[in-house]
């Protein structure tokens, strides 16, 4: 009976908290909703079927929504699944009546645990009041209707059953299907994969989504100046990368949107190097790639360091080479011409292509040899709610996106990497807005910042 006494009045409590959905900075519940009439319109008559992410199954791995799931809802709780039924005014043909519909939505949640949120905090379901207000979504249903929903929806009109679009590689999505292939009598076709829809819309980012992407740009400016202080030989790459973190949470932000990458000497020339174990050294260059995320919208930012301060003549050498590969990426930028990410400089369009240009003609190696073929990865890719927010490459960069422009160079045998990454918006009139503009770009602003 203590048991009972002691828990009772703490699942009371929890019932009547503000939820954890509500953590995060949201946008106005109409553009979540904008979002979800414009999928609906991209399904021709089809259904989209979205389900949240699991929960960790680690108590230290905090829970992150699935990014689609998120960027159609808001909604950060686990175990849930939204339902876009598509507009559709089919004609009537002999022998078969008209299956009209209006679009429609609906957000699934599952049956609360009262036991579990005594540890994880109180859970919204179907049945809770002004449910449909917290959501913002039309219509919220108990996950035990999707199936049934599903069903009806099939049985109706059986063309919906080959319009059906899921994430791909979601057992639960898999599962859904299965079963109504099993309450139908019949098979189900493999569903369509609801992010190549998705995927355009996510590429160009509204008002909320942009002044979001400048929050967390301020918060990782913050952690990278902070570093620029810190990096001294004889201090260890985790702790630079710690000092960051905490000036992560100091803003507010929910986690870094990678693993950090602080990488000095031979380390500097690994691309995604993330052990941080080794010791910052005298004569070093240092390349650190971190950044965070602030409500689900992530950063990207790169700065290469001199371990003391100070670039050598070659390290300031290489370092203009790649600064001066970025600028000349900026400075070929034409929006709605110029594209990004192609990989193997085919495209005259691209400024991966201005980029590698510029690195292969100025400076060379050790052995006389232009520097082009240190330059290991694309130029630059779209950021959003992913670091690497998805599009397909190369990437036409239109007004409204958001992408990286940063071009390296890594040569081994001098232990010597640089990589120069900023974030840029395309604004409405066409020209780059650099979100990083207040970090330090040339080397002697790295300098300065080194010594305050």
């Amino acid at each position: 009976m203590k048991t009972v006494r002691l828990v009772a009045p703490v699942l009371f409590l929890l019932a009547f908290t503000f939820p954890a959905s509500q953590a995060l900075e949201k946008q106005p519940a109409s553009d979540y909703h904008a979002r979800r009439i414009a999928l609906g319109n991209a399904l021709h008559g089809g259904v989209a079927i979205l389900f949240a992410a699991e929960e960790p199954v680690l108590d230290f791995d905090p829970y992150r929504q699935d990014s689609d799931f998120y960027y159609l809802t808001g909604w950060n709780e686990p175990g849930a699944a939204l339902l876009i039924i598509g507009p559709t005014s089919e004609p009537e043909r002999p022998g078969q009546a008209a299956h009209a519909r209006d679009y429609k939505e609906i957000l699934f949640l599952p049956t609360r645990n009262l036991r579990t949120e005594a540890y994880t905090g109180a859970k919204m379901d179907a049945a809770t009041p002004d449910v449909t207000r917290a959501t913002g979504v039309d219509n919220v249903e108990p996950m035990a209707n999707l199936a049934s929903d599903l069903n009806k929806l099939v049985a109706d009109d059986r063309r919906v059953a080959f319009n059906v679009w899921m994430q791909p590689g979601v057992k639960a999505a898999e599962s859904l299907l299965g079963y109504t292939a099993a309450t139908l009598g019949s098979s189900m076709p493999a569903s369509h994969d609801v992010t190549t829809l998705t995927m355009p819309l996510r590429e160009v980012k509204d008002a909320g989504e942009i002044d979001l992407l400048k929050k967390v740009s301020t918060a990782s400016i913050a952690a990278q100046r902070e570093m620029m202080r810190s990096v001294k030989p004889g201090v260890t790459e985790r702790t630079i990368a710690g000092k960051m973190t905490a000036v992560w949470y100091e803003h507010g932000c929910e986690r870094p949107s990678y693993a950090p990458i602080v990488g000095t000497g031979i380390n500097s020339t690994t691309l995604h190097y993330s052990a941080n174990s080794a010791t910052i050294a005298e004569g070093d260059v240092v390349v650190v790639d971190a950044a965070c995320e602030y409500s689900m919208y992530a950063s990207d930012i790169t700065r290469t360091v001199p371990a003391n301060g100070h670039f050598t003549a070659r390290q300031r050498e290489i370092y203009n080479v790649v600064l001066g590969a970025q600028k000349a990426a900026i400075d070929a930028f034409v929006a709605g011409k110029s594209k990004i990410n192609d990989f193997y400089h085919r495209d005259p369009d691209s400024l991966d292509v201005a980029a590698y240009n510029y690195i292969n003609t100025h400076s060379k190696d050790l052995h006389s040899q232009p520097l082009g073929k240190y330059w290991l990865h694309g130029l630059g890719h779209m950021v959003g709610i992913d670091v690497h927010d998805p599009a397909q490459y190369p990437a036409v960069l239109k007004p409204g996106m958001v992408f990286t422009i940063e071009p390296g160079v890594y040569i081994p045998e001098e232990k010597l990497g640089v990589r120069i990454e900023c974030d840029f918006l395309v604004l409405p009139d066409g020209k780059l807005l650099d979100l990083d503009a207040d970090l330090p770009h040339t080397a002697e602003e790295v300098e300065a910042a080194m010594h305050k």
